[in-house]
């Protein structure tokens, strides 16, 4: 089976085809209609193709319930799908049991096709970074986003972007482009909150094939820079597993200071995603830990590293300019990591 989008004439949502027969394939049919055997009543309807064919449908655009009906042009090759009553019934079952058997379900199936993955002749998904494989590396994104709503469903709550709606907080598979977890999160939540990254963070860790656990990578906006959540990431770090993190970084005035004494020459080439060069009058990096203050990374976890990265100055940035930066012309960002090895020199 194969599909073409180039061509004319073409069969709209004939995507949702390979979606179900994914599903099917690799077990997850299957799994959630385990999952959910035997519990509440859904005369005629498999719980299991129940919850694959709402994903199907979200799929092709669904925003609700009742954009199940969307499956309808599909009834040839499915059948008629599901009601929104139906729909509604089959996720009432998603309770604390039935979300741990859910989970355990797609953890499953997520190991037949990394284990399919594999057997390709190009191998497994390993991400690039400036020119370099990370083999053996599975890296996992870790972000919030916030989701309107239009009326006052249950947990929505106004925002700190003074919207209205939900604020999940999601993690990522960036080798594969999954999606590991997600924390149902009301509007109102921090952006900040360890606990919630912390349940992110093993929720998305159990989804990962065993096989692919020995080295993880982390990465996460500003809200990850917290004491809590770095020391719990090194925590996690055994004899058989390696877990690194590279976490946005806040620039106060000493962080600004440390920067403003790096010397000119002490700038490095920044590299590109394909590892070529960058002029060094666009961008540069450097580490600054060791300039710092020892109590600045007091409490921190052992062996924090901070890099600076500067660009100039565009007009993206003109907004949140700070004195120092427009007096410099350039615009700076600082992460924070635990990573060693080849890399930035230390400082």
């Amino acid at each position: 089976m194969s599909l073409d989008g180039g061509g004319r004439g073409l069969v709209g949502h004939a995507g949702a085809v390979l979606l179900r027969k994914v599903a099917d394939v690799c077990g997850l049919t299957d799994g959630l209609s385990m999952a959910l055997r035997g519990r509440g009543r859904l005369p005629g309807w498999d719980r299991g193709v129940v919850w694959v064919a709402l994903a199907v449908a979200i799929g092709l655009g669904a925003r609700s319930m009742s954009d199940i009906a969307v499956l309808d042009h599909q009834e040839p090759v499915f059948g008629a799908p599901p009601s929104d009553s139906t729909v509604r019934r089959a996720l009432e079952l998603a309770d604390g049991r039935g979300l741990r058997k859910i989970v355990d379900a797609r953890a499953r199936a997520r190991r037949y096709v990394w284990t399919r993955l594999a057997a390709r002749p190009e191998g497994m998904c390993w991400v690039s970074v400036a020119g370099r494989e990370l083999t053996g590396v599975v890296v996992i994104d870790i972000d919030a986003t916030l989701i309107t709503a239009h009326s006052p469903k249950q947990g929505a709550a106004p925002t700190f972007k003074k919207g209205f709606g939900f604020h999940p907080l999601l993690a990522e598979c960036d080798n594969t482009g999954e999606n590991l977890a997600v924390l149902l999160r009301e509007g109102s939540a921090g952006s900040n909150t360890a606990a919630d990254h912390i349940t992110v963070v093993d929720a998305a860790i159990t989804q990962i094939p065993p096989a692919y656990r020995r080295e993880l990578l982390f990465r996460i906006d500003g809200a990850g820079a917290t004491h809590t959540l770095l020391t719990y990431l090194q925590s996690l770090n055994t004899r058989r597993r390696r877990v690194d993190y590279s976490v946005g970084w806040a620039i106060d005035a000493v962080i600004e200071t440390t920067i403003a004494s790096v010397a000119p020459g002490e700038w490095q080439t920044s590299l590109r995603q394909t590892g070529a060069g960058v002029d060094g009058d666009e961008a540069g990096v450097v580490e600054i830990t060791g300039l710092l203050d020892p109590s600045v990374l007091a409490g921190w976890p052992r062996g924090i590293r901070l890099i600076a990265r500067r660009t100039r100055i565009s007009r993206w940035h003109q907004k949140k300019l700070t004195d120092f930066e427009r007096a410099s012309g350039w615009h700076y960002a600082v992460f924070a990591t635990a990573t060693t090895g080849i890399g930035i020199h230390a400082q």
